[in-house]
């Protein structure tokens, strides 16, 4: 009898570590990596000379944690841990890049932002005692498409809706009838073109003669400017006439040239561009000769290093460093 009773309690003791095993294997398989997410820039005690720093190599010496990133320009590193990395783990990280010294981090897995500081090899013999050239005077120039219009004339329209006051309403379906249902009513409109190439702006009508309280315009909602614009009228007593004008507009869009002034922290200089900027220079007095540096697609500058990033706000971000042998004036 008591052989029995083993069997089932047996069975049960299986059934629950099977369920408690497949709830443990459900959270491994929905459990998210560990994103280590940090940002990289200069050593220094001024805030305002601590630039960030793109480009570097951001790696796990640990053996097993075997990964590798580099940070962005704006020194935006995100490392991505495998799932069996859980936080709390101790963790190793290795920062690598040309003119930098490297450095070692060693912390644990866990969401906290790091901030990096690496040290710039700048030493005597990397600078000259005598720099190459002093760049000053530094200004930014651009072209944006800027979109204008010129007015051109106007436009002016009258047409009337045809209609005999107190004339019962039918009620049929072709028969329009006043907003009380009570007297036939008659619709109008009239149809306006700008001409190729041009639009009509600030739109306007009003019942000019006629029983002008038992009138109602319609199609007056507000509008972009347009080429076409239809305007209609509804009447339920006798016949009143309609006025509707508009001004007419031809949009032009030209290349407006803009100048900025960059700001320069240290050995570089930053300011920002809207998207649509175009045909991007740098003018600057390269030992007191006034030069214009084209920047080009590929941000290449014989005197500085440049990168440049999208901001949240939807504008680009340019950073220029000086390489060595040049110094701010």
């Amino acid at each position: 009898m008591a052989k029995g009773n083993k069997l089932p309690t047996l069975g049960l003791i299986i059934l629950l570590a099977a369920g408690v095993g497949a709830v443990f294997l459900r959270q491994a398989v929905r459990r998210k990596p560990v994103i280590l997410r940090g940002a990289i820039v200069t050593e220094n005690s001024d805030p305002q000379k601590q630039l960030p720093v793109g480009d570097v190599v951001v790696s796990t010496t640990n053996d097993n944690i075997s990964q590798s990133v580099k940070s962005d320009s704006s020194g935006l590193f995100d490392l991505t841990l495998p799932t069996a990395v859980r936080r709390g783990t101790p963790l190793t990280l290795q920062f690598l890049r040309a003119g930098y010294f490297p450095y070692e981090l060693k912390d644990y897995v866990s969401d906290k932002l790091f901030v990096v500081h690496l040290k710039p090899m700048q030493t005597e013999s990397l600078q000259p005692s005598h720099p190459v050239a002093k760049v000053g005077n530094v200004l930014v120039k651009y072209s944006i498409k800027d979109s204008t219009s010129a007015n051109i004339g106007s436009a002016v329209r009258t047409f009337e809706v045809k209609n005999t006051g107190n004339v019962p309403c039918k009620g049929k379906d072709k028969d329009p009838c006043s907003p009380d249902g009570k007297w036939k009513a008659a619709k109008g409109s009239v149809s306006l073109d700008a001409g190729e190439g041009n639009l009509f702006q600030n739109v306007r009508a009003s019942c000019i003669a006629g029983p002008c309280p038992f009138t109602k315009i319609e199609g007056m909602e507000q509008r972009e400017a347009q080429r076409n614009v239809t305007v209609s009228a509804f009447n339920w007593s006798d016949t009143a006439v309609f006025l509707v004008e508009a001004e007419v507009i031809h949009p032009m869009v030209s290349n407006a040239v803009r100048e900025s002034y960059p700001v320069i922290f240290g050995r570089a200089l930053n300011f920002t561009l809207p998207l649509g900027a175009q045909g991007i220079s740098i003018q600057a007095e390269l030992n007191s000769d006034t030069i214009v540096f084209p920047l080009g697609p590929n941000l290449l500058m014989s005197w500085a290093t440049c990168n440049a990033r999208v901001s949240n706000d939807q504008t680009r971000v340019y950073r220029c460093e000086l390489k060595p042998g040049y110094i701010f004036r």
